[in-house]
């Protein structure tokens, strides 16, 4: 037999899982560097800023203390404790610690959610367009997830009335993200109330992805968790805490739904990083909170810089956004191919962008997403090259 083939049969679920095409023009990206290129990269949603440094700190003083057993499956007491009291001092929530669930990153935690809550054939309602693996996470356990075509009219975001269309006789819940990725835009507080009350009449279930919810630039702090118990909450360290690798997450559920989470989690992934949770409980240091919201500030001095800088090339941004670090601008001014036209930034200016092809069909060929969780410097010097490059092409 020859060695590089085959001899048994792929789980037919993979079917249903699409490439990751930011990470397709990244490995793009990576070959022209390899080439010599300079390349400006506004594509893979990972801030430019690494863990504050009391963060580095707890981590050392764990490995020096030999703290690096595994933990319990829901995380380390101190963690949860110190997600709580963010809670109670950012939201005015009164969240147990029972409740939260430290997870490997927030992909962890969905998947956790998911596991628990999706059978087969069970449908999942979520605004399309949406973050590619909120979707395939569905797929996993052999749901579907039904992508409702949402527009700037609706900020990208599914609405009560939607919810109230699209439920049919297989829709067990909705999968929601407020501020979102790819668009950064959140959903308004009495429109996700409402939808929380229709999935609630409906006996579904609501998760809310807030993993962005530290990055909102326009109003005050909100959590989905106010509406009520039954509302699943994921959240992460990876972006307003700047701590990607360390694979760090955390998922709030109802009090009896905990058991249930705890043997999952124990079977899945015995449980998330010690030597991440250690560190993690220094993210709520006073010194620490001070240095993310330095970079939270300037990471809404770069949007307030870039989406102007859009406009004027010829981009619409019909909704500006109003959290993470996301800008989702029309581009059908520009190109009938969003595809095509990010292959050719690529190649004739430099710069990463993303199409809207991750995102779900009905954006796709209009659409491109920028990350803005670059410096400054780059911002400046992209809107540059892309002025060029759009001289170049009239």
């Amino acid at each position: 037999m020859n060695s590089s083939s085959l001899d048994f049969s792929l789980a037919s679920r993979l079917a249903n899982i699409a490439p990751f095409h930011v990470m397709e023009l990244a490995k793009m990206a990576t070959e022209l560097e390899r080439q010599g290129r300079h390349i400006i990269h506004m594509g893979i949603g990972e801030p430019d800023f690494t863990a504050a440094q009391p963060v580095i700190d707890a981590a050392a003083r764990a490995m020096a203390d030999g703290r690096l057993q595994y933990t319990s499956a829901t995380g380390i007491p101190a963690l949860r404790e110190a997600i709580a009291a963010h809670y109670q001092r950012v939201y005015g929530l009164q969240i147990a610690p029972s409740r939260i669930i430290v997870t490997a990153g927030a992909s962890a935690a969905l998947l956790l959610a998911c596991a628990a809550l999706v059978e087969k054939g069970a449908e999942v309602l979520m605004p399309d367009p949406s973050y590619p693996c909120n979707r395939h996470f569905v797929a996993a356990f052999d749901g579907e997830a039904r992508m409702i075509p949402s527009g700037p009219e609706q900020r990208f975001q599914l609405s009560d009335a939607e919810v109230r269309e699209h439920w049919g006789a297989a829709t067990r819940g909705v999968l929601l993200a407020s501020p979102s990725n790819p668009t950064g835009t959140s959903i308004p507080h009495q429109e996700l109330a409402k939808i929380v009350a229709t999935v609630r009449e409906k006996h579904g279930f609501t998760i809310v992805d807030e993993i962005y919810q530290g990055l909102t630039y326009d109003q005050e702090p909100f959590s989905a968790l106010s509406l009520g118990e039954d509302v699943i909450v994921i959240n992460s360290f990876s972006k307003y805490f700047n701590m990607t690798g360390w694979r760090l997450g955390w998922l709030v559920v109802p009090e009896k739904m905990v058991p249930q989470i705890e043997k999952l989690a124990q079977n899945l992934f015995i449980c998330a990083s010690s030597i991440a949770q250690h560190a993690g409980v220094a993210c709520f240091e006073p010194e620490s909170i001070a240095i993310y919201e330095q970079r939270k500030a300037e990471f809404k001095r770069r949007r307030d810089y870039i989406v102007p800088m859009l406009r004027e090339l010829g981009f619409k941004v019909p909704v500006m956004p109003d959290g993470a670090f996301y800008v989702y601008a029309d581009c059908s001014a520009l190109s009938d191919d969003a595809d095509r036209l990010t292959i050719d930034m690529l190649n004739q200016a430099g710069v990463v962008l993303v199409p809207g092809l991750d995102f779900g069909p009905y954006t796709a060929r209009r659409y491109i997403r920028l990350s803005y969780a670059t410096s400054m410097e780059n911002l400046e010097e992209a809107v540059s090259r892309l002025r060029r490059f759009f001289d170049a092409r009239h």
